[in-house]
């Protein structure tokens, strides 16, 4: 594969870029250090092997190619028993709707229905009352001076609007939420052996929650998405164990979609609001800006800032060679900050016209996205009119991820 006129030297680059993004420095603020892999090229090698693109043009490409597939589960079997690919967590996952291709993934994610207008409308209800609630919490803690509005606010709104839609009980989100932030490291992008160790742990429990709920759900049907699955699946699926367990998988994407990602979307929006006096005034000001607002958090630091696919064919990629099944790793957090697509890409602009891959493309068009947009505009909606500008008390410490973002603290204080 012909990558670069240096490819050995450019690997070296990226070795040591890679290691730089995995500090705690790296963490808090990776973009200085995706600057310089922009500089490598569109398409530079990867470390591990393969290719890391950086180019938004380039990204955007791949995303809305049927050239460029998910490494499904076929592709994860041919990496080999000894790789992160076939762990058991990551063969787990090759079976829910974001691993799928071709005719699966559609088949799938028509039986999923999910978000339309009537799951909103309810959804919206929830999470209206619920941030109403969190908020108050909020207002209470800032009496003692300060808040993590991480906690109390980022971490429960997403579990408890999505628990509410499936119908869990309530008891069960502290647990559901802790298996989720677990189970993410089998989607990461470099996992560590100890990392995977945790995420089969949680997964396996995970499916025993799941599966429990389906059978459940089975004998005792409600007005519930589960329920109504179920009804879809045995139209479509003779064998009953092979209904049930597409419902699980269909119940486990949709909890670990609503929750991980929009967690992090929420600290991040408010990270933005609180730490510039001046874009707080503007939104309390312009309450029409809060759209704009949470499109910018989502181009200037997205939830998820790699995804990653794997070539169809034979294909030429920004002018790199890219063999049929080899892997691309789309870094999504620098083509956004990508000059060539947006003018001071450093700068947070809510008035920006919306332009990002946040939410991937073409057929893998995030299914959650409404949702995540929904509890988003609400919250801060309700923020900027129900509480007194709020300030950083400190800067906050990120979780040792590079795909996913995750923010572990936000303390606020009354500004």
């Amino acid at each position: 594969m012909v990558v670069a006129a240096n490819p050995s030297h450019d690997r070296r680059s990226a070795v040591a870029l890679f290691s730089r993004l995995r500090t705690a420095k790296g963490q808090a603020n990776p973009f200085p250090i995706y600057a310089t892999l922009r500089a490598m090229g569109g398409v530079s090698p990867a470390p591990w092997g393969g290719s890391v693109v950086t180019g938004f043009d380039l990204c955007d490409q791949v995303l809305r190619s049927r050239d460029w597939l998910e490494p499904d589960k076929r592709w994860r079997a041919q990496q080999g028993r000894g790789t992160r690919w076939n762990a058991p967590s990551s063969r787990e996952m090759s079976n829910t709707l974001p691993a799928l291709n071709g005719p699966d993934h559609t088949r799938i994610r028509r039986a999923a229905g999910t978000f339309g207008r009537p799951a909103l409308q309810r959804l919206g209800r929830t999470i209206t009352r619920t941030t109403d609630q969190l908020l108050t919490a909020v207002q209470e803690q800032l009496h003692s001076g300060e808040a993590d509005f991480a906690a109390l606010v980022s971490e429960e709104l997403p579990v408890i609007a999505i628990g509410d839609w499936l119908g869990l009980p309530t008891q069960d989100h502290p647990r559901l939420r802790r298996l989720t932030h677990e189970q993410v490291f089998t989607q990461e992008l470099l996992p560590s052996a100890s990392q995977l160790a945790r995420s089969d742990a949680a997964t396996a429990e995970l499916r025993t929650y799941f599966t429990d709920l389906v059978r459940h759900r089975r004998a005792h049907p409600g007005d519930d998405p589960v329920s109504r699955w179920t009804q879809t699946w045995d139209a479509l699926e003779p064998d009953r164990d092979k209904a049930d367990e597409a419902v699980y998988f269909l119940a486990l994407f949709v909890l670990l979609a609503a929750l991980e990602t929009t967690s992090s979307l929420l600290s991040t929006m408010v990270l933005r609001l609180v730490e510039d006096p001046d874009r707080w005034d503007l939104v309390a000001a312009q309450p029409d800006l809060v759209p704009g607002f949470v499109e910018e958090t989502l181009r200037y630091d997205p939830p998820t800032h790699v995804i990653s696919r794997v070539a169809a064919k034979n294909s030429v990629l920004g002018g790199a060679e890219i063999r049929e099944d080899e892997m691309v790793h789309l870094m999504v957090g620098a083509a956004h900050w990508d000059p060539a697509r947006h003018t001071d890409p450093e700068r947070f602009d809510p008035r920006r016209r919306p332009d990002h891959l946040a939410f991937s493309g073409g057929i893998h068009y995030c299914l959650g996205a409404p949702l995540a947009r929904l509890e988003a505009q609400t919250l801060l909606h309700q923020l900027v009119r129900r509480l007194p500008r709020l300030t950083l008390a400190r800067r906050p410490v990120w979780a040792p991820r590079v795909a996913f973002r995750r923010l572990l603290n936000l303390d606020v204080a009354l500004a």
